[in-house]
Order: structure tokens, then sequence, then C-alpha cells
């Protein structure tokens, strides 16, 4: 019977005499397992070359929408920011002297031409006309009396039993109670106008501010302001074009390439942020007759129907008003544009399928599409969706589609 290995002090078993540390056999065993796999590896690698298994199909190529660009005239659009303006601002005011005893709207309320604001206080208007008019009378009593004076002056003249001067002056008294029956009708006319005025209305249809007098105050005639009104529909839209876009407009107007606005009034878009109407549609109506040294810029105005009362005075705006004239252009969109470092390109699919990329020279967006200035000719089949999926001279799996005339997002 052989020999145990026998427990060390410590515990462990002694290797018996003559056998390889257990160290050193560990290693061995590792060393050739490490071997088989090895050769496994490579008997697979042989049997399979590039590790695809045995009659296989190659991956096809990544499939992209393509299609033509869109061909069509268009007329691009410059935008400039500004601010909207009444077309008509009044401050009211009186235009009698007196005491202010009834007000007869509402603060910011909405009011029609003729309507009735405010009431000044009347009783010593009545009176002065009242007045006037018994003064009339008195003096049409006069007018009267005179003319028939002269009458029977004129037939007591043809018998010769008055004097020529006498006859003179029963005329004179005529002439002058006529003169005064016209100087008190004016009187009259004067004292009824003052009457009325105490009754001060809205000279144009708006919006009303808020009242600036409380009643028993005093009312100086043209002085006191009582409140103001703006006008709402329509309204105007102020806008300053710079020197340089100024200059180039002029130059397309002297060439017929586009309209002058001074000439023409010719249509203006206008976005606002909010608007429950995506853009409005309005006409330039005026520019100013000279350039502002201070800010090198032109000052212009657009008309814009305002019939839901959106649009205020004082509030922002940016409108966008031609640009160029109508030109055939090539447009795009936006997803079909790559970069390459500081290039925009697209990525076009030839007859065999592969990809080629052109650099183009982008311009403004028209009908959801960007204008492409340089580099396509409209004839070519670009990447319009899934660019990430191609690679310049890689072969592709093109699905054509049709680009529409206005892109999708803003097709009504």
């Amino acid at each position: 019977m052989e020999d145990s290995p026998l427990p060390d002090r410590s515990g462990a078993v002694a290797d018996p005499p003559g056998a390889p540390p257990r160290r050193g056999r560990a290693i061995s065993v590792m060393a050739i397992l490490l071997l088989l796999a090895a050769s496994a590896a490579a008997w697979f690698w042989l049997r399979h070359p590039g590790g695809q298994t045995a009659g296989a199909p190659p991956p096809s190529p990544p499939t992209v929408t393509v299609a033509k660009p869109v061909v069509k005239n268009i007329v691009e659009w410059d935008d400039f920011t500004g601010r909207f303006e009444a077309t008509d601002d009044v401050a009211v005011r009186s235009r009698v002297t007196g005491y202010l005893d009834q007000i007869h709207f509402k603060d910011g309320s909405i009011i029609k031409k003729g309507d009735l604001l405010f009431t000044i206080d009347p009783r010593s208007f009545q009176a002065a006309a009242d007045e006037a008019s018994a003064r009339l009378d008195n003096a049409k009593t006069a007018l009267d009396f005179a003319s028939q004076e002269l009458q029977r002056a004129e037939g007591l003249r043809k018998g010769v039993e008055i004097s020529q001067s006498v006859l003179d002056q029963r005329r004179q008294q005529y002439l002058s109670s006529r003169a005064e029956v016209q100087v008190v009708t004016a009187a009259l006319q004067q004292a009824r106008l003052n009457l009325e005025y105490t009754k001060i209305t809205a000279p144009i249809s708006g919006r009303t501010s808020h009242r600036m007098l409380s009643v028993g105050n005093l009312v100086n005639a043209n002085e006191t302001i009582l409140t103001t009104i703006v006008a709402l529909n329509p309204i105007y839209f102020y806008f300053d074009v710079d020197e340089r876009s100024y200059i180039a407009y002029a130059r397309m107007a002297l060439q017929g390439e586009r309209p002058s606005g001074r000439d023409n009034a010719y249509e203006v878009r206008m976005v606002i942020p909010g608007d429950p109407q995506e853009s409005r549609i309005g006409h330039i109506n005026f520019v100013d007759n000279r350039i502002d040294s201070a800010t090198g810029t032109m000052r212009g105005r657009a008309i814009f129907d305002n019939p839901d009362l959106f649009l205020q005075p004082g509030m922002f705006g940016r409108i966008s008003i031609p640009g160029s004239g109508s030109h055939e252009a090539v447009l795009i969109p936006d997803a079909a544009i790559g970069s390459d470092q500081d290039r925009r390109i697209v990525y076009v699919v030839g007859a065999d399928n592969k990809i080629t990329t052109k650099a183009i020279r982008t311009g403004p967006k028209i009908d959801g599409y960007r204008v492409v200035r340089n580099g396509l000719s409209g004839n070519e089949t670009i990447v319009v969706d899934g660019i990430v999926r191609a690679r310049p001279g890689a072969a592709v799996t093109p699905e054509p589609t049709t680009l529409p005339p206005v892109a999708a997002s803003l097709a009504p």
C-alpha cells in the first residue's frame, strides 16, 4: 500500500516525493485548453472564409426615399420687423367751456362714429340760444317796419311831398335793419352750435381709452383732453428697410423685375406669434421720401384688414415683402440637406443606384422648401429621407416619391 501524503503543521497536504508542483500542472492544463480553442477557431475560419455561413446571401443595400426637386416660379421674400399704428388717432376735446355733466361710454369700449361720449352742462348755452332767438324776432320786426317806411316814402316822393333826403334816410334805416337781422341770425346759429357742442360725439370709429376727467370738473374749450380713440380696422404697420436692401429694390423696379412700392400697392405678408391666423395679407401703401441719415433706413408702411381686432397699435410684428421678381427656382426639403465640414451638400442617386454628393448654396425658405441658388439643375434624383444611411460611393435601394408643390406642413 502506497504511503498517503501527510499534512504539514499548517494543515496543507504535501506533494508526494518526486511529483511536479501543483502550480506547474495548472499552467500546463491551461495551455492545452488554449491550444485546443485556437485550433477550433482556425478550423472554422478556414472552412467558412469571412465568417459567413456557406450559401448565405450578402446583405442588401440600405433603403432611402428619393425624389426630384420641385422646380417652379417663385418670388423670394425678405423679412423686416416693425410696429403697428392706428390709421386714425384722435384726442377728444370739447369745443365749448363748461362743466362736465355726463359720461356715456365704458372705458376701453368699441364705439362707432357719432356715438355720444360726454355731455357738458347745456343750461347756459340753451339760455344764450333763446336770447339770440328773441333778438332775431326783434330785428325782424324792425326790418318789417323799416321796409314799410321805405315803401311809403317812395310813394310820397313821386308826388314830391317829401324831400330826397327823407327818402334816403328811410332807405338807410331799411338797409341797417336788414343787416341787423343778418347779424342776429349769425349769433343765433353760433348759440345753437355751441348748444350742440355740449354733446360730444365720437369723431371716428374705434376703441376708446379711459376717461381722463370725472363728472363735475371744468372743461376748457380746445384744451382739456377727455379721452382718446384709435381706429383698429384697418390698421397700419410701419417698418424700416436698410439702405442696401432699398437700393436693390429700387434697381429691380427700374429694370422692371419688381414693382415699386410708391407706384404699386403690392402684396405683403404678416406673421405674429400667437395670431389665430397663420398669416395676414396686406398691401404697401406708403414709402417715405428720404433715407434717415441717422439710421440709414427707409420708412415704409403697409395696411392690413383687422376684422377680429387682434392687431393692436404698438404691437410688434414681422412683415415679409417681395425681395425679387418672379423667377424659376429649384426647391428641396431641409431634410435632404446634409453637411460636409463648412459646405451644404445633397446626396444624388445615379443610374447605378450609387450615391454621389453635390455641394449647393441655399437661399430662403419658400412654401416649406429651401431654395437652392447653385448646385442643382432640378433634373437630379436626390435622397429626401434617410440621408443618414447614404454614403458616397455606396449602393442604395431607392424608393421613389414625388414632392408636392407646397410642403405638406403648409398645405391647407
